[in-house]
């Protein structure tokens, strides 16, 4: 289920997230500190156990030494999603061409994403308009800034990328947690209905050849897969491969542009 960010107070929660005076104050706590803390518990227990009262716990305080400094969980949500955005580096240099710069930046934002796999669940409809959201995108800008794409194209191409990104890192993180919430590997789940597949669609490669041929043959082995769950390393080498279509969309955007 998509949680909204932006749902505070409009007032204070931009004067949170931008540090202007008269977003919080308070004895004893800072804001920063709250919002580490309530990073800490999202990462560990996930979106459903964030609350003012689990912050506070963590903090050793009550849930109400914290509304001085941040009014609702709806603020402290927007503060915590750009807090790990912050993570991230502010800049990529193309001294090694835009597509090695903009891998980088996609590879960055994916960990990001799977570091604090909670954020996947706050829906981008409504932004959170903070700082290290706007960092974020200002990066991955002068990256494609430096092709010489313009604005009738550009706008397109960073929504493109973005949402590949996220939608990537979203499947990569669902991968993960399915064996957790389920109580099945992957392994275990496809065996249980490997042979009853087969007893219920014999004809299955008639009916749909594509598809029998599309898995007939094992993509060739990374180093390292041995170790990842099957899924999760299918989602891995779908994002790696799908980027670099993508990059060559974005080439075949800038050749047009040059006339080429």
């Amino acid at each position: 289920m998509a949680v909204f960010a932006g749902q505070g107070d409009a007032d204070r929660s931009m004067r949170l997230l931008w540090r202007a005076p008269g977003g919080g104050s308070g004895p004893g706590l800072s804001v920063d500190a709250i919002v580490d803390a309530a990073v800490e518990v999202a990462d560990r227990d996930g979106m459903a156990a964030l609350s003012m009262r689990a912050v506070g716990e963590r903090l050793g305080r009550s849930a109400m030494a914290l509304y001085t400094h941040v009014p609702s969980k709806a603020e402290l949500l927007d503060l915590m999603c750009d807090r790990v955005l912050g993570e991230l580096p502010s800049d990529y240099p193309v001294d090694g061409g835009w597509r090695a710069a903009l891998r980088a930046w996609a590879g960055d934002v994916r960990e990001c994403y799977l570091a604090h796999p909670w954020v996947l669940q706050v829906s981008q409809a409504r932004p959170v308009l903070g700082p290290n959201e706007f960092a974020m995108v200002e990066a991955l800008l002068r990256i494609l800034r430096s092709t010489g794409l313009g604005l009738s194209v550009l706008p397109g191409v960073v929504g493109a990328v973005v949402q590949f990104v996220r939608g990537a890192a979203g499947v990569i993180a669902e991968a993960r947690r399915a064996a957790r919430e389920t109580g099945m590997t992957d392994e275990e789940w496809w065996f249980s209905r490997a042979g009853v597949f087969d007893e219920v669609a014999p004809d299955f490669a008639e009916r749909f050849p594509l598809s029998a041929w599309l898995g007939a043959e094992e993509p060739p082995p990374v180093e390292g897969d041995e170790c990842v769950p099957y899924l999760e390393r299918d989602a891995v080498r779908n994002f790696v491969t799908g980027l670099e279509v993508l990059l060559d969309g974005v080439e075949a955007a800038v050749a047009r542009a040059r006339g080429e």
